[in-house]
């Protein structure tokens, strides 16, 4: 990418968004254009039409998207393959007629089959079921990363795919309703510590294996795909470090500093049993993940008492 180039971050006040951002300007690139879902509503494709010819973007990192954790992905299924699929056409295709340099598309790790083989390769994807919780999102993200493929194929854009595994950081959405299990961990924590309750309850058995990836070092791999890779085949982007649910509550709650109970209601789900990603492509190209568990959950949470989160 050249310094002055027109970088377009669909998404740019969202987490990911905002991540990527700031790692852009690190490294000096200063010629960014973003807007929050009121200024442009990407699920419009008469408006997506109009900023694209406005601004004509050279490269465009497609990080927005309507997330949510089991409840609200269970709960609220056609919301979130509707929006995604319309987000997705309208970027892809105007990137495509206005003639945008690069795209990346940020798929998630929830595109794989519930029972894939672990850790969980790139061509692992369409092998199997999907996690019926959140299939209605999965099968949205599937079809992003498959229109950027078709789109390489019969146009010859040059639009790649990055699937990041659960991520976590500055900005992250704390709501009750729909935040993913780190910052519902966090929050719930944080209340328990200030009510001076005996107990945190926590969804499903504490069994269940999960990756997590500090936001940060997934915009950082996002500039670093976008500056050096080229395929129609996806790239997957973890940590590698691997924790239970149940080891996951212990570090947040040792950052959070409470010293309550933790309760285990097996009665609600767990989701997938086991999610790992394997990361080996994306190392084999120099890249890996800097910020451990610990220290990216203690920046979170230092976050969230700054009140920079979404609740």
């Amino acid at each position: 990418m050249e310094k002055d180039a027109k970088i377009y971050i669909a998404g740019i006040y969202g987490m990911v968004g905002s991540a990527v951002a700031r790692v852009l300007r690190e490294e000096g690139f200063s010629n960014i254009v973003g807007h929050s879902s009121e200024e442009l509503n990407l699920l419009r494709q008469d408006d997506v039409e109009k900023f694209y010819k406005d601004h004509r973007p050279d490269y465009v990192f497609l990080a927005a998207a309507r997330v949510g954790g089991i409840y609200a992905n269970d709960t609220y299924p056609a919301d979130f393959i509707y929006n995604n699929l319309q987000i997705q056409n309208n970027v892809i295709h105007s990137s495509y007629v206005y003639r945008v340099k690069k795209l990346l598309f940020l798929g998630s790790s929830c595109i794989y089959p519930k029972y894939a083989k672990q850790p969980i390769s790139e061509d692992s994807l369409l092998t199997g079921a999907l996690e019926p919780t959140n299939e209605a999102y999965a099968i949205a993200k599937i079809a992003g990363l498959k229109m950027c493929e078709y789109y390489n194929k019969q146009y010859h854009t040059q639009f790649i795919s990055a699937m990041p595994t659960n991520l976590y950081g500055i900005g992250d959405n704390y709501n009750a309703m729909n935040s993913h299990v780190l910052p519902a961990l966090i929050r719930r924590f944080h209340e328990a510590k200030v009510s001076d309750s005996k107990e945190v309850v926590m969804w499903g058995t504490g069994a269940p294996l999960r990756e997590f990836l500090f936001v940060d070092d997934l915009a950082d791999a996002c500039v670093f795909l976008m500056k050096h890779y080229v395929s129609n085949e996806t790239v997957n982007v973890g940590s590698g470090q691997e924790v239970s649910i149940r080891e996951l509550a212990e570090v947040v709650k040792k950052a959070v500093g409470y010293k309550g109970e933790i309760v285990l209601d097996s009665s609600k789900p767990d989701g997938t049993p086991r999610k790992l990603l394997d990361s080996n492509k994306l190392h084999s190209l120099g890249w890996k993940a800097k910020t451990g568990l610990e220290e990216g959950i203690g920046i979170a949470y230092a976050d969230f008492l700054n009140g920079n989160v979404r609740k």
